[in-house]
């Protein structure tokens, strides 16, 4: 006899599951229950709308139930939302939401992707009509027409994460004579990033007109402005909040499913609940994380379909691997390609996992090619190990290609050993000879061997008003243009005969532009007897690129006499 499956969300991780299941059994009856509007939708292109990019609203919605039933032979309820599991009896009890009435459905096997909701925190105005959550395509088409209905001069974007920085993103990109701030109750956005990395987004953000603020929190909303934890006011007609998820786990609890640590609804490596009959996937799980070793929340697609897939499979006793999650994601700001996978310095240090990491700026393609630029890399491995356990990316360039290559590594155990012999694609116009992520190894691998030791940017500005002794090895040129306020100049082409200047009895810090010249220069200095010497991991550049978006906030004294970018 033919299986009943039920599945209760119809987008990423339920569609993908009713899908997978057709695929297997050509005779299940399988029924999506959508409490909206649409299925199938895609959720991560909905502030794309805001630009123009996706001009029409209807364009986000990719398949429609007609289409589900037409191809697929999968029934998709729309505007039909599940209010109870009767588990009991094997069955569930909807709401028409148009007629109001309810009814029963039955099911041999109930999946459950219910997704998570946008969290609105109960402030002082919370609930005016201009406030707005962005979670599906009414949201973002409601939203839009509300900007461009000529009442918002000024709009306020709550939180700093994917939506939020795509939201503003957009927002900026649009054709509207708008003022967009973008608020932020930690100290950065992005937080798959660590602090040093996210100063380029700042930057970029900043640059690009809009007008971001950290380390503030949203306190109240008025009609014309919001107020912040600081009691400074933003002006702001319109207010996104954009704060963050959470799971939605409210029918899954009332059926007495149980619910683990983080909050999200506890399954096994299959995806199956403490009821035999009922799986979960997507938003509304807890998963396991393949480096920390602990449960975890991660709000991603590609996860939510692998996911969907090896419930579907379980089903029918399709054997599946759970190797877990480590974060993989990228997102494009304005000019700049961000992509993070792994842990962040501050997700090891969470975990007591013992690290070190290097920060290098080559540049993404060789060049003399007219499209090259800048490519920060930031590699994070295990000490004294060697394992690779994550890497965070930013350029112009392709980042998530780099970013991809080293998920892949961390998925298959890989180390520094393994990634310097990685044999990559080259050609002038796709990467370097030696690719960043060959480049980070053989430093990397250094500094974990003991060839040289290094020191990051975010301690600079405490050496330089400490007067600690620096060393720019940059040509005289260069130095002249813009240069930490207390360097000794000496550059690299004159350092043999002027190590006389170079004391040994202090430590002793050298940079370049960005650590290739001033590498050079301590392996010749180390040759010569010194073993006081330190590199600046990411030198001038990166020192830059730190310290620029909060000297502007904060007003404070630079340590540079100019910033560098090139």
């Amino acid at each position: 006899m033919s299986k009943r499956i039920l599945i209760v969300g119809g987008v990423a991780g339920g569609a993908s599951t009713a899908a997978r299941a057709r695929r297997i059994d050509e005779f299940a009856e399988i029924i999506m229950f959508e409490r909206g509007p649409h299925v199938s939708f895609s959720n991560c292109c909905l502030p794309n709308h805001l630009s123009g990019m996706i001009e029409n609203s209807d364009d986000l919605v990719l398949m429609s139930p007609e289409q589900f039933k037409n191809q697929y032979n999968i029934e998709a309820r729309v505007n039909s939302e599940v209010i109870k599991i009767n588990r009991d009896k094997k069955t569930i009890t909807v709401k028409d939401l148009q007629s109001n009435k309810e009814y029963e459905e039955a099911y041999d096997k109930l999946v459950l992707s219910p997704g998570a909701n946008p969290i609105v925190p109960k402030i002082d105005g919370y609930n005016k009509s201009h406030v707005f959550t962005v979670r599906n395509v009414i949201d973002i088409d409601k939203l839009n027409r509300y900007v461009r209905s000529g009442k918002v001069k000024d709009i306020a974007v709550i939180g700093g994460g994917f939506i939020g920085v795509e939201v503003a993103e957009n927002l900026q990109l649009s054709d509207l004579d708008i003022n967009v701030t973008l608020v932020e109750a930690a100290d950065q956005i992005m937080a798959p990033f660590d602090y040093d990395m996210v100063q380029l987004l700042h930057k970029e953000m900043m640059e690009k007109g809009v007008n971001l603020i950290v380390g503030d929190a949203i306190a109240k909303v008025e009609d014309e402005h919001i107020e912040l934890a600081s009691g400074k006011t933003v002006p702001a007609q319109a207010v996104v909040m954009a704060i963050g998820v959470r799971p939605e786990t409210t029918l899954a609890k009332e059926a007495g499913l149980e619910i683990g640590e983080t909050g999200g609804i506890k399954v096994d490596h299959n995806y199956l609940t403490n009821d035999k009959d009922i799986y979960a996937v997507g938003d509304a799980i807890e998963v396991y994380n393949k480096l920390t070793h602990s449960k975890t929340r991660l709000a991603l697609a590609g996860p939510a379909q692998r996911q969907a897939r090896a419930a579907a499979d379980h089903i029918y006793g399709i054997p599946h691997r759970n190797t877990g999650v480590i974060g993989s994601s990228c997102v494009k700001i304005f000019d700049m390609n961000a992509a993070s996978t792994g842990l962040t310095e501050k997700a090891a240090q969470k975990a007591g996992i013992q690290y070190d990491f290097v920060y290098i700026i080559p540049g993404d393609i060789v060049g003399l090619m007219p499209e090259n630029s800048q490519f920060h890399f930031k590699l994070i491995y295990e000490v004294p190990t060697g394992k690779i356990l994550g890497a965070q990316a930013i350029g112009k360039g392709n980042a998530s290609k780099r970013v991809d290559v080293i998920a892949a590594m961390i998925m298959m155990g890989g180390t520094l050993e393994d990634l310097k012999e990685l044999e990559l694609c080259y050609a002038p116009a796709f990467s370097t000879a030696k690719d960043p992520i060959n480049h980070a190894s053989l430093v990397a691998l250094n500094i974990l061997n003991g060839r040289f030791r290094q020191v990051p940017v975010t301690k600079v500005r405490e050496l330089v008003e400490s007067n600690a002794y620096i060393i720019d090895v940059r040509e005289v040129d260069e130095y002249e243009e813009g240069h930490l306020i207390n360097a000794i100049n000496i550059p690299l082409s004159e350092i043999r005969n002027r190590i006389s200047e170079i004391p040994k009895d202090v430590p002793v810090y050298l940079h370049c532009r960005s650590s290739q010249r001033s590498y050079n220069a301590i392996m010749a200095l180390q040759n010569m007897g010194y073993d006081n010497l330190y590199n600046i991991s990411g030198s001038f550049l990166g020192i830059c690129c730190y310290e620029y978006f909060n000297d502007q906030v904060s007003g404070r004294d630079k340590i540079v006499t100019e910033y560098n970018f090139n």
